[in-house]
C-alpha cells in the first residue's frame, strides 16, 4: 500500500538534498512550507537566500559561514549514524514530525552513485511516505498501487519500472494491456496523455511515475483503480 497524493492536498514539508537545485524563484513559491536541509544542502540554501527551518545530518559538510547565517533561526538536528545517508536521516526526521507528504529537491548532482543511491532511498521510503522528487519542471513519484492521474492536455508521462512492473493503462497514446516493463529490457518513458483521465493498473511490481510539476501543489492523483 502507498500513500498517494491527492489534488486537494499540498506538501507538508520540503527536503533539500546536496544536488542541483531549482532557481530561487521556484523555491520562493513554496516559502510558506518548512524546509529541511540534509546536511551540506544548508550551504546551498543559504547561498540562495533561504534559511531552512531544520538542518539534519552529522553536519560535517555545513560550513562555518552557513552556521553563522542560520544561528538562532534554524534548528540543528545532529544524526551521527553512519549506516544511513543524509537523505534517509532527513526523511526519518520528517516522519517524526508527522510530515509524510514531502517534496524532494536536489536529487541529482555530484557523483553518479550518489544520485543512484538517492533514487534507491526514494523508492524504499516511498512505501510508507508520499514522496515526490522535483527536477526541471517535472515530478517523479514512487508508485506501488493502481491510480488515476488527471493530466494536462497532451502531457508527457513516463512509467519507469522499479525494477519491474506489469501494467494495464487507459488514456495514453501507447497503451499497455497487462504487459511487463523491466529495467534493462523495456521502459515506459515519454508516453503521452490523450484523455481527461489516465488510469494505471499495477498488477505486479512498482514504478516511478513522472509527470509535469504542479508547484506548489502536490501531484494530481485521483481515486485508485483496482489492481489485478
Amino acid at each position: 500500500m502507498t500513500n498517494l497524493f491527492f489534488a486537494e492536498h499540498g506538501f507538508d514539508a520540503i527536503v533539500v538534498l546536496h544536488g542541483d537545485l531549482p532557481e530561487p524563484d521556484v523555491m520562493e513559491r513554496m516559502a510558506d512550507m518548512p524546509f529541511i536541509a540534509a546536511d551540506g544542502a544548508a550551504n546551498m540554501l543559504v547561498r540562495h537566500g533561504i534559511i531552512p527551518e531544520y538542518v539534519v545530518g552529522d553536519l560535517d559538510s555545513v560550513t562555518v559561514d552557513t552556521l553563522k547565517a542560520i544561528h538562532g533561526v534554524s534548528e540543528l538536528v545532529v544524526e551521527p549514524d553512519q549506516d544511513s545517508n543524509d537523505f534517509e536521516k532527513a526523511l526519518r526526521f520528517a516522519e517524526g514530525q508527522l510530515w509524510k507528504r514531502l517534496l524532494i529537491l536536489g536529487m541529482h548532482g555530484g557523483d553518479l552513485e550518489h544520485t543512484l543511491n538517492n533514487w534507491s532511498v526514494l523508492m524504499r521510503y516511498g512505501r510508507a511516505m508520499a514522496l515526490c522528487a522535483y527536477d526541471r519542471g517535472r515530478y517523479a513519484i514512487p508508485v506501488f498501487s493502481s491510480f488515476t492521474h488527471a493530466p494536462n492536455a497532451q502531457e508527457l508521462l513516463s512509467l519507469i519500472p522499479q525494477p519491474m512492473a506489469r501494467l494495464t493503462t487507459r488514456g495514453l497514446q501507447w497503451e499497455l494491456q497487462d504487459e511487463p516493463l523491466q529495467l534493462g529490457a523495456r521502459e515506459g518513458a515519454r508516453n503521452r496523455a490523450v484523455a481527461n483521465d489516465v488510469h494505471v493498473t499495477i498488477h505486479d511490481g512498482s514504478l516511478l511515475f513522472i509527470c509535469d510539476a504542479r508547484l506548489p501543489a502536490a501531484p494530481s492523483f485521483g481515486q485508485r483503480t483496482t489492481g489485478g
